[in-house]
């Protein structure tokens, strides 16, 4: 079973210099499978692919990181999760591994009576096709993850509209709040995240190759 860490409300880069503590410790077997679990004060972060130009005009707070992805958005209300795991004994398979987490927050958010699902050729969970709910953007150093995903519980949307968020219009984000019409605080939805990740994570190991 994965470890779990709350790490409550935490500075953004103040808590990517403790993932990469922890990308360390995992390297060297100090550390289990980890799933970080944060809320961050309000900023954007920008991935590898870059932000189209339009995150610099936000207005916003802007970190620059190694993950995957274009830029998007992180405030109270979002949960985020860094699922800092050895891709190992899983077979290398940073594809599977991105597939399990999205379907690992479908099911996080359907007891809320909110149906999510895959999108061919687009990462992070949508609801209808056209509404996204979770963004996901990885790193992966020696084959341990890192960074991970953020789940729009219960949040502001608007400052999505002032950047490209994943390259797409801000009106394109939603929340699980948006969806049912209602309050939804985090910490209703952190059970739940927590354990549709690690069946996820049990289901993968025991499927890989190397398990046999």
């Amino acid at each position: 079973m994965p470890r779990i860490v709350d790490w409550g409300l935490r500075d953004y880069s103040d808590a990517l210099a403790a993932m990469h503590v922890l990308v360390a410790d995992r390297r060297a077997g100090r550390i289990p499978d980890t799933l970080v679990l944060v809320e961050h004060p309000a900023v954007v972060t920008v991935g590898v692919e870059g932000d189209d130009g339009a995150a610099a005009v936000s207005g916003l707070p802007i970190v620059r990181v190694e993950r995957g992805g274009r830029a998007t958005y992180h405030a109270p209300g979002q949960l985020v999760g860094y699922p800092i795991v050895d891709l190992n004994p899983r077979g290398r398979d940073v594809r599977a591994f991105v597939h399990d987490l999205e379907s690992a927050l479908v099911e996080a958010i359907a007891p809320f009576g909110v149906v999510g699902g895959h999108v061919s050729g687009r990462r992070g969970v949508w609801v209808d096709g056209t509404r996204k709910v979770a963004s996901i953007g990885i790193a992966v150093e020696g084959w341990v993850t890192y960074h991970g995903f953020a789940l729009n519980v219960d949040l502001d949307l608007g400052p999505f509209d002032r950047f490209h968020p994943c390259g797409f219009e801000g009106p394109v984000m939603t929340s699980v709040a948006r969806e049912v019409g209602r309050s939804v605080t985090v910490a209703e939805v952190k059970p739940h995240v927590e354990r549709a990740f690690a069946i996820h994570e049990g289901r993968a190991r025991a499927a890989a190759p190397s398990s046999a």
